[in-house]
């Protein structure tokens, strides 16, 4: 069970002692990550955790048995299990994590103990190298070259590599728990006002007390400004009173709305939530690209947002079995917005768009991507 207190999230966490192998200077995280994580949140926690970028296939081993993401277009016998199903306490106390098949990454990952009960990067030393810099090897000629001015490849990879980055503690602890996620406080709302249950009106809103009560904490939800009257009133609470119907931490029985036994877990209830956006399909890349531009560059124009999605995407998105464009990416985010304001994801007008208050600890893609972004700014 977790309980949130601020912006922080204490839960039972175990200590991970994650050392990239063949690779000098040492690069080595000790953090501390929830016990009861997937396999599948686990990768997410060690990308960010390791300084890496999750640009490349990765997959688990133990004792010849591989775990990570399916893919239909492989061969049964290459086919790893499911990681998504798989728990880290279900592991033992050592295994390895791959990154990368063709720079061919290779940590171990090793089950310290139980760690604090906030999720964080407790110790660490070493950089992590660039992405598609050729494996240990090439990191070590990288290196090579970059401390001699005279070499020939001097200023080809000086240029390549920008500047190469430094181990930060304070920073990756702080990414760590924002990727572990916390329930937006939107949610936290409805939840706590269904507490002890609600009867739903004869159509099945939520009554007017309840509307009103939302109102109050959210009053931007309502543009007209006067006492909203019903559910529909609230956009943005009409379609989170759906969602959380849907993934599970509220549930009508005989006519009354209450939380489930999900909604004390605040792990549990982020998880579901996440589960809202088909992982991997379209609308979760459209909804991280967004969430994570605007957490990145501050609020932007509808046109101009749309105009960086479109170049963050590319053209590998399909929608209706045809190539998506810059008018799907636009239509597409207007309706998802009053779902993105449910979920804290998204704030501002109409005409201008910003990140919401969860725009960094719902989405854990969304959370890597921005930080990114952000390093990137002139």
């Amino acid at each position: 069970m977790l309980e949130s207190i601020g912006t922080v999230t204490v839960v039972q966490t175990t200590r991970l002692r994650i050392t990239m192998r063949d690779v000098e200077p040492r690069a080595v995280r000790v953090v501390d990550v929830p016990a009861a994580s997937t396999l599948a949140e686990l990768h997410d926690l060690l990308q960010v955790a390791l300084g890496w970028t999750d640009s490349h296939l990765h997959m688990f081993e133990v004792g010849g048995t591989r775990y990570g993401v399916p893919d239909p277009d492989w061969e049964d016998e290459l086919q790893p299990q499911d990681e998504a199903t798989v728990l880290l306490r279900e592991m033992p106390e050592r295994f390895e994590y791959h990154y990368d098949f063709g720079d061919s990454w290779e940590h171990t990952v090793e089950v310290v103990g139980v760690g604090d009960e906030v999720p964080g990067c407790v110790e660490g030393e070493g950089a992590c190298p660039p992405e598609d810099c050729g494996g240990a090897p090439g990191y070590e000629h990288m290196l090579e070259v970059l401390a001699d001015p005279g070499h020939e490849e001097y200023e080809h990879l000086r240029e390549w590599a920008g500047e190469l980055p430094v181990f930060d503690q304070e920073a990756t602890s702080l990414l760590v728990r924002q990727t572990v996620g916390e329930v937006p406080a939107s949610v936290r709302i409805v939840l706590d006002l269904l507490a002890g249950g609600v009867k739903l009106t004869p159509g099945g809103r939520l009554p007017r007390v309840v509307v009103r009560a939302v109102q109050e904490r959210r009053p931007e939800w309502y543009s007209l400004g006067r006492p909203a009257s019903i559910e529909e009133d609230l956009p943005a609470l009409a379609v989170l009173h759906d969602i959380l119907r849907k993934v599970g931490p509220a549930r009508l029985s005989r006519g009354v709305l209450r939380p489930t036994r999900a909604a004390r877990d605040d792990l549990e209830v982020v998880r579901r939530l996440r589960r809202w956006f088909d992982p991997g399909g379209y609308e979760e890349m459209l909804a991280t690209t967004a969430v994570a531009l605007l957490a990145a560059s501050g609020p932007l124009a509808r046109d101009e947002l749309v105009r960086r999605v479109v170049l963050l995407m590319g053209h590998g998105w399909g929608v209706g079995g045809r190539p998506a464009t810059a008018d799907d990416h636009e239509s597409s985010l207007g309706w998802m917005s009053a779902e993105l304001r449910a979920l804290d994801l998204l704030g501002g007008g109409w005409r201008t768009w910003e990140a919401g208050p969860s725009a960094r600890t719902l989405l854990p893609r969304a959370t890597a991507l921005a930080v990114l972004l952000a390093a990137e700014k002139p």
